[in-house]
């Protein structure tokens, strides 16, 4: 194989076995080859929307790598219908694109698939598969548990948030047509079969409100022994997909490797929070290694290259959070040991020896926003004061000397609950000395899923029980001076939906611990990873970093006092840069989400997406609006879709459905 210099864009269109054709953006080396192929799946419009050239997929070429973009089933420029992320059908047409990859005249025989987010996911489903040619995934930002970790469910409670963004954003990218430019004649037929043949998503995600085999289905928790090619997983601590990535990289018996980083749901390049870093040519060592059999070791070197996180003080557009790098030898490590902490001997906010009563307030958990920070409007936690004074807070002494801590967090605790369902939110906290208390970890649980999440019971009312609730993954490290802070409450909004009615909590503080994830001593491992900076990507490529990242964007609290609501309103606008065949493009988001401070079960989210994309065959605008409410016993989804073609009304379509909450 020779080093290519420069590189070609093709777009084919590759068939499945029932006739249906997917397309594909292939970026070619120049030369003889053979060459390995890499193979990112996406549901996000490769021809428009995410459309702007992506410098690593040229960069993976000029390092001798065949990259091949495609739209999944049902998406942008593909044929077919998109039932649902993740369908079974995605598994069986991967695995012809793959073939169809490791059989080309060009192709060395081996193919590689990564991605962010959805193609995270799907490089693990498609490994579960064990297609003959795909000799290794990295899977970025994505998780082993579709119920637990993902956007839709935490802790088996409904995510609120997450409502106002990629439901509405799906429901109207996936009436778009397909790209004209791409696809060629027949387009509006095809983009008609989609409008009527495509459902919202979300619609079915409400309906599965237990773990069942809906969510096993793509979940790799199952069985963890189905990936046998060697996996690179990338995570970051300030991401929603975290908690997977110790215990999947613990699991997989295949060869492995991990890193994690400080960063959100974004590129690690542009990252908010930093330090940020191009990790591309540590793709392209383990590309290397496994698709083309260089032997250059990266096998043979400390398997987990970690971020190692200290005291940094919280801000929304947080810009870096301090700490260093670090290799890690296995996990767990040795010199990780558990530490149990009473909520005895802590200070509490509420005076006396106790139990300690919480009337659970419905929007408690504003200041540590979403659990899955990106781009923003979805910033990073701030200053958690404001919700600790309507929180159950437990204080230690102040630190003389560092206490690090690495893993899962733990609380123990003996809880009643005036109300048979009911949830409760944990979040571990950094108090420096003026007093900002920095949220370090969180996480909430529907009590009613504290011993089973296929079978969730009621809780006995008035009586107590004792509940372990596992904070999510982090690192991080408490300065001298500072101290160790657990708040308690009975929401973890508007991250998650609040519970269907007022509840009282009843904490025992003597029959409660936190175990804390303590590391003893510095790594064995004296050498430092040496990462390189971010990449600094050309202006015309959708990867490129934003100087005004705040530009067109909008995310504000408001509180009716008279009615008792508190909302959040979370949205951004943006004239998008021309791309190959499409001159001019606008993209809307915008959202709100409410909650009565009173009643907890009243609660909404309105969400709204809109796209308009100018080819030089057609004008199209889609407009989608998802609505969720709830009271004590159901969730009522409306949900309206619009689309006009050169100014006229192509197609309109309502769906109402109402859910019964579970166990409500």
């Amino acid at each position: 194989m020779t080093s290519p210099g420069v590189t070609s864009k093709q777009h084919v269109a590759i068939e499945m076995a029932d006739g249906v054709r997917l397309a594909a953006t292939i970026y070619m080396p120049e030369g003889e080859g053979p060459w390995p192929a890499v193979l990112e799946a996406l549901p996000y419009r490769k021809d428009d929307i995410t459309g702007r050239s992506r410098s690593e997929y040229r960069r993976l070429a000029e390092a001798g790598y065949v990259m091949c973009r495609v739209d999944v089933r049902g998406t942008g420029s593909s044929e077919g219908i998109a039932t649902d992320e993740y369908p079974a059908i995605e598994r069986t047409d991967m695995a012809t694109v793959i073939d169809w990859l490791a059989t080309r005249p060009w192709s060395l025989g081996t193919v590689g698939m990564y991605g962010y987010s959805y193609s995270g996911f799907n490089s693990i489903q498609i490994a579960m598969e064990r297609p003959p040619a795909l000799k290794a995934i990295i899977p970025i930002y994505a998780t082993d548990d579709r119920f637990g970790d993902d956007v839709h469910f935490q802790g088996g409670v409904v995510k609120q948030l997450d409502q106002i963004d990629y439901p509405s954003y799906m429901v109207a990218s996936n009436a778009l047509p397909p790209a004209p430019p791409i696809y060629g004649e027949g387009w509006r037929e095809e983009w008609a079969r989609r409008l009527e043949g495509t459902e919202p998503w979300v619609l079915t995600w409400l309906e599965h409100q237990r773990l069942d085999d809906y969510w096993r289905h793509g979940s790799l928790c199952v069985d963890y022994e189905a990936i046998a090619c060697p996996t690179m997983i990338v995570a970051g601590w300030a991401d929603g997909y975290r908690n997977n990535s110790f215990r999947t990289f613990e699991r997989l018996t295949c060869p492995k490797r991990l890193v994690f980083g400080p960063w959100a749901h974004a590129s690690t390049d542009t990252s908010l929070p930093g330090p940020n870093h191009d990790l591309l040519p540590e793709h392209i060592r383990w590309w290397d290694r496994w698709l083309k059999g260089v032997d250059n070791g990266i096998d043979r070197e400390p398997p987990i290259v970690l971020y190692a996180q200290r005291s940094t003080l919280p801000a929304p557009d947080r810009p870096v959070v301090n700490g260093e790098w670090r290799y890690e030898p296995t996990w767990p490590p040795e010199r990780l040991r558990p530490e149990s902490w009473s909520l005895a001997d802590a200070t509490t906010n509420r005076p006396g020896d106790g139990p300690d009563a919480l009337d659970v307030r419905g929007d408690v958990g504003w200041t540590a926003w979403i659990s899955c920070a990106g781009v923003l409007p979805w910033g990073q936690p701030d200053d958690q004061r404001p919700d600790e004074l309507h929180s159950l807070t437990y204080t230690w002494t102040t630190f003389e000397r560092e206490l690090e801590i690495l893993g899962h967090a733990r609380v123990r605790v003996r809880i009643a609950s005036s109300e048979p369902v009911a949830n409760l939110s944990a979040k571990l906290c950094d108090v420096f000395p003026d007093g900002t208390s920095s949220l370090v970890a969180r996480n909430v649980l529907n009590l009613t899923h504290r011993d089973s999440r296929e079978q969730p019971s009621p809780m006995p009312v008035g009586e107590y029980v004792d509940v372990e609730l596992e904070i999510e993954a982090t690192s991080w490290t408490f300065e001298p001076g500072h101290a160790l802070r657990l708040d308690l409450a009975g929401t973890d909004w508007p991250n998650t939906w609040a519970p269907p009615r007022p509840v009282t909590l009843t904490i025992d503080r003597t029959a409660t611990t936190l175990e804390l994830p303590v590391i003893d001593g510095p790594s064995p491992i004296e050498e430092r990873p040496m990462l390189p900076p971010p990449h600094l990507s050309d202006p015309d490529e959708d990867d490129a970093g934003d100087d005004d990242p705040v530009a067109g964007v909008r995310w504000s609290f408001a509180h009716d006092v008279l009615r008792r609501v508190t909302s959040a309103n979370a949205g951004s606008t943006f004239e998008e840069e021309p791309v190959e065949h499409v001159p001019w493009m606008n993209s809307h988001y915008d959202g709100v989400v409410s909650v009565s401070t009173v009643d907890p079960g009243k609660a909404s989210a309105h969400g709204e997406a809109a796209f308009e994309l100018r080819w030089p065959e057609a004008t199209v605008n889609s407009r989608a609006d998802v609505v969720i409410e709830s009271d004590a016993e159901s969730y009522r989804a409306t949900i309206d879709l619009v689309v006009h073609e050169d100014g006229e009304e192509r197609f309109r379509r309502r769906w109402e459905r109402t859910i019964p909450r579970d166990l409500a």
